[in-house]
């Protein structure tokens, strides 16, 4: 795996990588399947972020690596990494990975890593259905000061917008937008709240969308004008 340096983290392809594994959880609790399976897609980028952090944390990457490396394997196929195990189920796999991130949530409770298996824990939650289990994991990750309480917050956010609370969502959506981090770009939560607001409050979502269309960045500006269009026509 190469490098990632902290500034390829902040490069437009890193913030849609990840941006699209918390992004689209806004409409129907069934989404969240294809939500989990998107987060999947983003784990080695997630994960070489903390490997390749200067820290202490050796022995914690390692093990998180171990889990990640997990994830990759396969099932009941031909295994072209030998160093991967071959499960016969997707059961089986799915419980061999969450235990694996289970250990080092709570071996190494409140690290960087450990806050990374626990969001990752919220994910197999979501994709099992296990929303009110993902909201608690999330809302864990989230009330934390580590690297990934914004991707948490992005995704609690948008959970409870899906329920109907729209209200704490808005508030931690707007305090993603005026506190961007690394992971979560002020753009990704200005998407975010636009979709919140796009039902009751169209106009609203319509002048968030609009400075977005006319970003440089591609993936901003699509994704603004994909929702912009799917607004009721402005009065």
């Amino acid at each position: 795996m190469d490098k990632i340096t902290r500034h390829d983290l902040k490069s437009d392809k890193f913030v849609e990588e990840v941006g699209h594994t918390v992004e689209y959880l806004s409409e129907h609790r069934k989404q969240f399947i294809r939500y989990a399976a998107a987060a999947l897609i983003a784990l080695v980028l997630v994960a070489g972020f903390i490997y390749y952090r200067r820290s202490q944390g050796a022995t914690r990457q390692q093990e998180l690596a171990k889990a990640i490396h997990l994830s990759d394997a396969p099932v009941a196929g031909n295994v072209s990494d030998p160093s991967l195990p071959n499960f016969p189920t997707p059961e089986a796999k799915e419980k061999a990975v969450r235990q694996s991130f289970t250990d080092i949530a709570t071996r190494h409770s409140g690290s960087d890593e450990g806050d990374y298996a626990e969001f990752q824990l919220g994910v197999l939650d979501a994709e099992a259905g296990k929303i009110d289990e993902a909201s608690k994991r999330f809302r864990k990750v989230a009330g934390g000061s580590g690297e990934f309480a914004s991707m948490a917050k992005l995704s609690l956010a948008q959970i409870l917008g899906s329920e109907g609370k729209s209200g704490e969502a808005e508030a931690m959506l707007r305090g993603l937008i005026q506190n961007p981090t690394i992971l979560v770009s002020k753009e990704q939560a200005t998407l975010a709240l636009a979709r919140l607001l796009a039902a009751s409050r169209p106009a609203e979502a319509r002048k968030l969308l609009e400075p977005l269309v006319k970003e440089k960045r591609q993936a901003v500006s699509r994704n603004a004008e994909t929702l912009l269009v799917s607004l009721p026509p402005a009065k």
